[in-house]
């Protein structure tokens, strides 16, 4: 999944991203509607850290996102 792709399938994503950072509001999740920048200044606001950590954790995380539904689709498979 990518960005673009998790914008339009933010509804299913937007609990994990809650579980990852839980001092996002539900109003700022529905802010961020899979927007890459706006899930960094959020994460850089609430947790006081610089924009490019934030970026790196957001987009870490995607890609464990990523490789998680990967791992699952070849389980599924077998």
């Amino acid at each position: 999944m990518n960005w673009d792709q998790l914008q339009g399938q933010w509804k299913q994503a937007k609990g994990k991203f809650r579980e990852k950072w839980g001092k996002l509001t539900d109003d700022d999740l529905e802010v961020i509607a899979g927007n890459r920048d706006q899930l960094v200044g959020r994460i850089q606001e609430r947790y006081g850290i610089t924009r490019e950590v934030a970026q790196e954790q957001a987009d870490a995380f995607v890609k464990a996102m990523n490789e998680s539904d990967a791992e699952a689709a070849r389980h599924a498979r077998r």
